[in-house]
């Protein structure tokens, strides 16, 4: 067999399947330089044309996730679940999340991305609380996860190195939409962590990767296959992201209805979100038997306090000023914060998230270049959802800016947005399926 770049790009070219020897070369040369771009940029592109088996898929995966350092969490006592979502608008899962399925007895290794285009990154997030750190190294992140269960950190370059070449190359060569390399990508760094188990939060919709539900299902389906053949147990929940999640987007806003929801009072969308992926880890962690007593648990561990307590407990260990979780005025606050108000009196008929989102990075809270700065004070907050009476002259959101022009620009934007209707609209079910 010969592993010469040319000959392996061949084959898939002409749509033979690659043996885990043609694949680990690929992800070899990724890793270590001796595959110039141009050939790994010919092979992801032969790959989008032409597919992987699942089988494949899997070899890929397992060669990226070998092709750095795979933490080793054994010295942590449990089960050690994460959770994953493909992104989306408003989406502050993870934050509220992680506390409380922690608050339960199940540790939480999480290791998250940074926002680019549209979709928010929990990373970008989590640095909007002044002094927070994500950049912990693994000896800290192993040390961390062991003391109190939990840490929330971004990928370190020891962590499935391929990827980063990888995905940088998918990003400008138009190969990002490909189900194996979506795989690949997404599972080489999630199992890198040291985890035992993976709940995944698959979205579609228009500001959701995948736009439709059966794109979503193959996706989930695609990537609980590949987890299992890993070696982990995997569930996945399809989730609409039709509108935004929860009643904020940007960095800061995002926190502080985080906070929110540690207290009881988040939005009831972001609620139910947080407590089904929660329910699910808290089974696979093994401290539950069903997903009613599982939730049961967590919102006990919101009404005692304990989850406010152990973010808390995540954000001082990071370096992170904790009295922004009584105190979420602290938190980084914008210039303007100017409401948009309803032209006339009627229901809520559309919030569109992507158009949301938009308006969300034209007033800086997103990157559209990886090496673009965000404004973490900026963002939309009181945000209305679909269903809502509003009345004429009521706020249907709060615009934060700290730019004049770039405030009216969203304000424009989001009044197109956000559309009032005589009748109330019919409302799909915010988690449309789970994969278990």
């Amino acid at each position: 067999m010969s592993l010469f770049p040319q000959h392996i790009i061949a084959r898939k070219r002409d749509g033979h399947r690659l043996q885990a020897e043609e694949i680990a070369a690929f992800v070899r040369g990724a890793t270590d330089g001796s595959w110039a771009d141009y050939q790994l940029s010919a092979l992801l592109m032969a790959i989008f044309l032409r597919g992987m088996t699942a089988e494949e898929t899997a070899q890929l995966t397992d060669a990226m996730m070998r092709s750095g350092v795979v933490a080793d969490l054994s010295h942590v006592p449990g089960i050690k679940v994460d959770k994953h979502s493909t992104g989306g608008v408003g989406d502050k899962v993870s934050l509220p999340l992680a506390p409380m399925v922690v608050a339960c007895g199940v540790p939480v290794p999480m290791i998250s991305g940074r926002g680019l285009g549209h979709s928010g990154g929990t990373l970008d997030k989590l640095e909007s609380i002044p002094g927070f750190q994500t950049g912990l190294s693994l000896d800290a992140y192993r040390a961390q996860v062991k003391r109190i269960g939990c840490a929330l950190i971004g990928q370190t370059k020891d962590l499935a190195p391929a990827d980063r070449t990888l995905y940088a190359l998918r990003d400008v060569t138009a190969t990002v939409e490909c189900i194996p390399l979506i795989c690949a990508s997404i599972l080489s760094k999630k199992l890198a962590e040291g985890i035992d188990a993976l709940v995944l939060d698959v979205k579609f919709g228009r500001g959701a990767f995948m736009k439709t539900l059966p794109e979503a299902k193959r996706l989930a389906e695609a990537l609980v296959a590949v987890g299992r053949a890993g070696g982990k147990q995997v569930r996945a929940l399809l989730t609409a992201m039709d509108e935004p999640l929860g009643r904020a987007v940007g960095n800061a806003v995002e926190v502080a209805e985080s906070i929110a929801c540690l207290r009881g009072v988040g939005p009831a969308d972001l609620m139910e979100v947080t407590y089904a992926l929660g329910a699910h880890m808290l089974i696979l962690g093994g401290v539950a038997q069903t997903t009613d007593e599982a939730r049961s648990r967590l919102e006990a561990s919101v009404r005692d306090g304990s989850a406010l307590a152990c973010f808390r407990e995540i954000v001082t260990a990071q370096g992170g000023d904790a009295r922004v979780v009584d105190e979420p005025e602290r938190l980084p606050a914008a210039t303007w914060q100017v409401p948009l108000v309803a032209e006339s009196t009627g229901f809520v008929g559309d919030v569109d998230a992507m158009a949301v989102a938009l308006a969300a990075l034209g007033l800086g809270a997103g990157r559209t270049r990886a090496a673009d700065r965000i404004d973490p004070a900026v963002g939309v907050t009181a945000l209305v959802k679909r269903g809502e009476r509003v009345e004429r002259g009521a706020p249907l959101c709060v615009i934060h800016a700290n730019d004049p022009t770039a405030l009216a620009k969203a304000k424009a934007a989001l009044a197109r947005a956000i559309v009032v209707t005589d009748e109330p609209p019919t409302l799909p079910p915010l988690i449309a399926e789970v994969l278990l």
